[in-house]
């Protein structure tokens, strides 16, 4: 009787090493079901100028002695830092910015693609430039990454456009106990503030408004449940293991 429940408790300990151990694929991958999605019409979102960002704009034409009005000098320098380049920057503020000579310019709306085609507009149709080149950056695009990721925090970026696993790579990944089934993303688009959730595991996101990062995201990763249950009242499995394997050798010892 003794080595029956002795093969028993064994039998038990081992099971449950072997459940917690055991992970789906299912859990992990990413992407799962990339060939339903025809990747040839995933378009990038796109990003309207926000409140509070702060350009560098550049102006180039024909005439080079023309333009340099229209140019911060401060931004010739290459050994300034990128404080002195946003200090330098144009400001948008009530969705507009203040240009040197063309004054008060409204942003409402646009993209740095459209802002660029505004001004090489105005310059040439009103006779400032001859054919004027118009260059901005976004100077203080900054993305947020927290949960499980292997180097939360706060990351900036140069690029128009980053995707949600550029964003993600930036944290060093998720770490083994991010759920990829839920990601939340917390968005704030003309002061009106949004948020999804977002199953890496699966394609569909992929032609949503979500694939691209818009400057100021949040984005969370939160624990899978192995690693909520961990964080229980019993602490973790080796607890768990030790708790079960003295409860079963006391019941052999009664018996």
């Amino acid at each position: 009787m003794y080595n029956k429940f002795k093969n028993l408790n064994t039998l038990i300990i081992g099971l449950l090493i072997f459940s917690s151990s055991c992970v789906s694929k299912k859990q992990i991958l990413l992407i799962q079901d990339l060939d339903s999605i025809d990747i040839s019409k995933i378009s990038t979102f796109k990003n309207n100028i926000q409140e509070n960002d702060i350009l560098k704009i550049d102006i180039n034409s024909l005439e080079p002695k023309a333009s340099i009005p229209y140019n911060n000098l401060s931004f010739s320098n290459n050994m300034g830092t990128s404080e002195t380049m946003m200090f330098n920057g144009y400001l948008v503020s009530n969705n507009s910015i203040k240009f040197p000579i063309l004054g008060k310019i409204d942003v409402t709306g646009k993209t740095i693609k459209d802002l660029e085609k505004h001004l090489v507009k105005r310059l040439e149709l009103e006779g400032y430039l001859i054919k004027p080149e118009v260059i901005i950056r976004l100077l203080n695009a900054k993305v947020t990454v927290l949960g499980e990721v292997n180097m939360p925090g706060t990351y900036s970026f140069s690029e128009k456009n980053i995707s949600l696993l550029q964003a993600i790579g930036l944290a060093g990944d998720l770490t083994i106990d991010g759920n990829r089934k839920d990601i939340i993303i917390i968005r704030e688009l003309n002061g009106l503030r949004t948020s999804s959730k977002i199953d890496l595991t699966s394609a569909d996101w992929l032609a949503g408004p979500y694939q691209s990062i818009v400057p100021n995201d949040v984005i969370i990763i939160n624990p899978n449940s192995k690693k909520i249950k961990s964080a229980g009242i019993i602490g973790n499995f080796s607890t768990f293991l030790s708790i079960a394997s003295i409860l079963l050798s006391t019941i052999i010892l009664i018996r």
